[in-house]
């Protein structure tokens, strides 16, 4: 397997934590965002670099503001 940047692992968690605070499956957020269950999943285990695009409907779909998510990243509130 090949290995993860930090940054992405970072975000997968993040992304992961407010999606685990809303009760969502990643096909329910999947559904929401317009993104596919699996892209969700390889995005959170930091597999996957992220588009801005995605990004953008994968937090809308949570309610999660652009400024909470980036101190979230920070480790300043992991639940986002």
């Amino acid at each position: 397997m090949a290995r993860h940047s930090a940054i992405r692992r970072r975000v997968g968690a993040v992304l992961r934590a407010a999606r685990e605070a809303r009760g969502l499956s990643q096909e329910g957020l999947g559904d929401a965002a317009g993104l596919h269950r699996t892209y969700v999943g390889s995005v959170e285990r930091g597999e996957r670099n992220v588009s801005v695009e995605a990004l953008e409907a994968w937090l809308a779909a949570l309610r999660v503001t652009w400024s909470a998510f980036g101190s979230a990243v920070d480790g300043q509130d992991p639940g986002a």
